[in-house]
């Protein structure tokens, strides 16, 4: 399959790197672009409030982010955000899914508006009006009325909604196992064969 994840400025962005890591591991034509708040992002959260790569440009960033998820980054094409020519630009290019995990709000408000301030932005603008899988990943609370409604607008345009909220039935034992589990559901939506959870069989 050819998957396009767009990864953006909201907190959660080791959603993202497990994602990629499930993406790879199971040999899907993978696509990231990383949006300039998505950088800070990882710059703060997965590196000791960025105390290790202080100074460091969005390239030294991504480096350290792809070897702290065991992802090659040979393995994984990296689109520029700015990138609008980008072939998964258009509808023609035959994209088997994308999802936006995590989705920043501001970035869920531009794909509710139909907005295309970026390539993330585009991706998703397509997947939804060739009815394509597109899978978007809130990580926000609360929510307010604006931030609801327009993921009810993406909702109703033909992505899936998958908030950062992960189950407890599977006996989780670590952050991972909780990680894993919204990983594995955004692959469902995508139509992609994981084992990154055990499914409920019943009582």
């Amino acid at each position: 399959m050819k998957i396009f994840v767009g990864i953006t400025g909201a907190s959660g962005s080791i959603y993202g790197g497990r994602l990629l890591r499930a993406l790879v591991a199971a040999g899907h034509e993978t696509t990231v672009c990383f949006s300039a708040g998505a950088v800070e992002v990882i710059r703060q959260e997965e590196y000791g409030a960025g105390l290790e790569l202080l100074g460091a440009g969005s390239e030294k960033v991504l480096e350290a982010f792809f070897s702290r998820h065991d992802i090659s980054p040979q393995a994984v094409e990296v689109a520029l955000p700015d990138n609008i020519g980008h072939v998964y630009s258009s509808g023609t290019a035959l994209l088997d899914g994308a999802a936006v995990c995590p989705c920043s709000m501001s970035t869920a408000a531009s794909i509710a508006a139909g907005i295309t301030g970026d390539l993330i932005h585009r991706v998703a603008g397509v997947a939804l009006k060739e009815a394509r899988p597109l899978v978007v990943v809130p990580r926000e609370a609360p929510l307010s009325e604006i931030h609801l409604q327009n993921l009810l607008r993406i909702r109703q345009a033909g992505g899936h909604v998958l908030p950062a909220a992960p189950a407890f039935y599977h006996n989780p034992q670590s952050i991972e196992d909780l990680v894993d589990f919204i990983a594995g559901k955004v692959l469902d939506l995508l139509g992609a064969d994981h084992q990154l959870f055990k499914r409920w069989e019943g009582i």
